[in-house]
C-alpha cells in the first residue's frame, strides 16, 4: 500500500513472481496525460524488469479516468490478458466533479474487480493538487505504476496458486 511515508517504487523482487509469459493490458486515461503517461511508463518499465516482454504489454487509451471503466472491462472481456492495469489522475478543482469522477471511477474499477476472471489493478491518483500527482508519478514518492505493476504480477501469481 502506498502512503506519503513509503517510496511507491520500493519493493523487494524477491517478492515478486516473475511475469515471463504473462500478458497485460493497460488502459490509461488522456486527461492529466503528464501524469498518466509517467505512471503507464512506470509499469511498464517494472513489468519489464520483472520479466513480462515488451510485445505482451498492450495499451489503449480512453479520455478521462470515468472511461477507465470501460475500457478496463473490454480488455477483460477480450480474454488477451492475465491482468488488466487501469491508469488515471484526478486532481481536485472548485465543484463537486472531483468527487463524483474519484468515487463512479473507484466503485466501477471496483465492480469489475469483484466480476472478472482476471485482477483488474486500480491506478487512479485521486489528488488534491498537482504536485502531489507529480510526487506520484516520478517524484518525490516513487511511481504509482511501478506499484500498478507490481501488484498485476502478484495478483496474476495469486490466482495462479488457487
Amino acid at each position: 500500500m502506498a502512503t506519503e511515508l513509503k517510496n511507491l517504487s520500493s519493493y523487494d523482487p524477491t517478492k515478486v513472481a516473475s511475469g515471463k509469459g504473462r500478458r497485460v493490458g493497460i488502459v490509461y486515461a488522456e486527461w492529466n496525460d503528464e501524469i498518466t503517461y509517467a505512471l503507464r511508463d512506470g509499469a511498464v518499465k517494472t513489468l519489464i524488469e520483472n520479466g513480462v516482454e515488451e510485445r505482451d504489454i498492450t495499451f489503449a487509451s480512453v479520455p478521462g479516468s470515468f472511461e477507465l471503466i470501460f475500457g478496463a472491462a473490454q480488455m477483460v472481456k477480450s480474454g488477451n490478458y492475465d491482468a488488466v492495469i487501469a491508469i488515471g489522475c484526478v486532481i481536485r478543482g472548485d465543484t463537486p466533479h472531483f468527487d463524483y469522477i474519484c468515487q463512479g471511477t473507484t466503485q466501477g474499477l471496483a465492480e469489475l474487480n469483484r466480476q472478472a476472471e482476471v485482477p483488474v489493478i486500480y491506478g487512479l491518483l485521486t489528488c488534491n493538487t498537482m504536485q502531489q500527482a507529480l510526487d506520484r508519478c516520478g517524484g518525490a514518492l516513487g511511481n504509482k505504476g511501478d506499484e500498478c505493476a507490481i501488484t498485476a504480477l502478484k495478483m496474476i501469481q495469486f490466482r495462479q496458486e488457487l
